[in-house]
């Protein structure tokens, strides 16, 4: 079995091992050592990376066996001598993650009586699953309270207890593994089973900053980051908000009022477009038709404006007695609004048809009404072709 250095040494930055093992796993390369610091994915944590020698450590995986897969990108040979690195920025951040993690759960724990049931720590913040719902005013008391301990700089201590050592202490949560338990203890706050690694001190955690919370198959899921996360989450906050002030011209504080009002000025703005954009719809119906001079086919097509302006001035062309329309939007890819009026024997979904099969795109719709887009080629060409099937 794998010696783990990380069950007892998690800042163990390299460390030298041998191969005792090399195989083929789903068409990938991987080693087993007689040592290694490497930290497989389990208990919601991922896995380390780094390097064995000249070969890069791309995932690790433990197997049904218990044995340690070391998934390589280039070759080691069995018996080898090797040296680990571990890619310390990333194993000092998932650090810093599960630790925070163990103190925010805790915090939940002690102050509301609510339990974790799941933990999942991904690439830029981590979730816990809580039993309930819980309500903001609740979330804040329990960062407040796990902050406050994390600033006191609590030791964390790795023990080991037998079932019997473990019965009489008061774990968090129970532990369904038999045999002896590793054992996450800070200092006053929380005692935990877990095979994570951790930092040594609460104050490495930094603190701990909930993202967001929604609920979660009848309780509720907690996004948070730590530590450098939290950090990252600042900046980004930060340079969205000083974006915001400076295009609204407002204080930080003013900006949801501000938006707010943003909102309702582009809310009016669109319906009183959408009314003039009608009305020009009309006008340029009217004067599409009458500029036909007896026949009742128009087809035309025009340029600025959009799917929804096409269908007004084709339903209002429509709107007259016997009037087929065969409107087309430029520059291509064009889209296409096909209408007919009482009276009129074409239809619209069929000729819809025949143009996106020869120029392409896709659309569809009914004999009185049919609109697609994606037409592809040059407009006249289009409108030549669309005459053809309404003579």
């Amino acid at each position: 079995m794998t010696e783990r250095i990380y069950y007892n040494d998690p800042y163990a930055r390299s460390f030298d091992a041998r191969v005792v093992k090399v195989q083929t796993v789903a068409g990938r390369t991987a080693v087993m050592l007689d040592r290694t610091a490497f930290y497989p994915t389990s208990g919601g944590q991922p896995f380390d990376t780094g390097t064995l020698n000249a070969a890069r450590v791309v995932e690790v995986v433990e197997d049904d066996d218990g044995q340690m897969q070391h998934v390589i990108e280039g070759s080691l040979t069995e018996g080898e001598a090797v040296s680990g690195a571990i890619d310390w920025d990333r194993r000092f951040d998932h650090m810093q993650q599960h630790t925070g993690q163990h103190m925010l759960s805790a915090a939940f724990d002690r102050l509301l009586k609510v339990r974790t049931e799941s933990f999942h720590l991904g690439t830029a913040s981590a979730t816990i699953d809580l039993a309930r719902e819980v309500s903001p005013g609740e979330i804040a008391r329990a960062e407040t309270d796990a902050n406050a301990v994390i600033w006191e700089d609590r030791p964390v201590a790795i023990r080991y207890a037998d079932a019997n050592e473990a019965a009489k202490l008061p774990l968090r949560k129970e532990s369904a593994r038999e045999g002896v338990l590793r054992l996450i203890d800070i200092e006053g706050y929380d005692i935990s089973a877990c095979g994570g690694t951790h930092v040594s001190r609460t104050g490495a955690i930094g603190t701990i900053a909930v993202a967001s919370w929604e609920k979660f198959r009848g309780g509720s899921r907690i996004e948070f980051v730590c530590g450098g996360r939290a950090l990252t989450a600042f900046h980004l906050l930060r340079d969205a908000t000083a974006a915001g002030v400076r295009l609204l011209s407002v204080l930080p504080e003013e900006m949801p009022a501000a938006i707010e009002r943003a909102q309702a000025e582009l809310k009016d703005a669109k319906r009183r477009n959408k009314d003039l954009q009608a009305q020009l719809a009309s006008h340029e119906a009217t004067a599409l038709a009458d500029s036909e001079y007896g026949s009742r086919v128009v087809v035309r097509a025009l340029e600025g404006w959009d799917q929804t302006g096409l269908k007004s001035i084709a339903m209002a062309i429509a709107a007259r007695e016997g009037y087929t329309a065969v409107l087309i939007g430029v520059p291509s890819p064009s889209a296409v609004v096909v209408a007919r009026g009482t009276g009129s024997a074409h239809d619209a979904s069929a000729v819809l048809r025949q143009l996106t099969a020869r120029f392409g795109g896709k659309g569809g719709g009914r004999p009185e009404l049919a609109q697609g887009g994606g037409l592809q080629g040059d407009p006249d060409e289009i409108l030549a072709f669309a005459k053809t099937l309404l003579m």
